[in-house]
């Protein structure tokens, strides 16, 4: 069973995640791209670092507008597990 962070832990992670943040027990952050082609090929790029550590986003996509919502249902709330998709994430973004 995976276990759920601290509203500590989270406020640290927070500090080393600054353009992601906290609404309703998710890790939330929107990311705008130049174009859909970007979009879409952010997403499948995460797509594929997600299914390596087996942790999938809830997400949405306009246009050229990425929306991401982390969370770990199973805990009710934010585990180690979204935040190393956060930096994933991060790592895929560029920042």
């Amino acid at each position: 069973m995976t276990i759920k962070l601290t509203d500590l832990e989270i406020s640290n992670a927070l500090k080393e995640l600054p353009d992601w943040e906290l609404n309703d027990d998710k890790l939330c952050r929107v990311f705008e791209f130049d174009d859909f082609i970007s979009a879409f090929s952010f997403m499948t790029r995460v797509a594929i670092r997600a299914e390596k550590i087996d942790h999938h986003p809830e997400w949405s996509n306009v246009y050229k507008t990425v929306s991401i919502a982390l969370t770990t249902h199973d805990a009710g709330g934010l585990t180690a597990k979204d935040l190393a998709l956060a930096e994933a994430i991060k790592m895929e973004f560029g920042r």
